[in-house]
């Protein structure tokens, strides 16, 4: 996997991986502090593992929380999902595992323009929209559920 996506990882699990540490109260987002907690467990351990793949297991998680999200939250979680999904497509596009990629070295049959567009897509994790996100999420799930998003 790209460097990149190795460092954008660190900080989406603490961003994102916390968001599943807590209980939430009996309130009007109880749909979705019950999908935080549902995935609580499953999600700690895709993003806990630190594979350069967690992001993308971690994916129909997000996906679910994104659906359950209040509609305060909805355009942050979006942007997390379609940051993941841009570079789940960009990989996808390139026949590539996000797991053995390496873009120093990639598999033959890669161009030069695929490597570019997972180059992007895994920048598109990093970027200022997309940490902003993260951190939408991260204080909404503090807010709404009492959960702080730690590990």
């Amino acid at each position: 996997m790209t460097r990149l996506v190795a460092r954008a990882l660190p900080a989406a699990v603490l961003l994102l991986g916390g968001a599943v540490a807590g209980g939430c109260g009996d309130d009007p987002q109880a749909a979705y502090c019950d999908a935080v907690e549902s995935h609580r467990a499953e999600l700690g351990e895709l993003l806990g593992s630190g594979g350069p793949d967690a992001l993308l297991r971690a994916l129909p998680v997000f996906r679910d929380l994104a659906a359950k999200a209040p509609s305060d939250l909805r355009d942050e979680w979006r942007t997390v999902v379609d940051a993941v999904e841009g570079l789940s497509d960009a990989l996808d596009a390139a026949g590539v595992d996000a797991a053995t990629y390496d873009r120093d070295s990639p598999p033959a049959g890669v161009t030069d323009a695929q490597r570019d567009a997972i180059d992007a897509a895994a920048g598109d994790l990093t970027s200022p929209a997309t940490v902003t996100a993260f951190e939408g999420v991260q204080q909404q799930a503090k807010d709404v559920c009492g959960t702080p998003l730690s590990l």
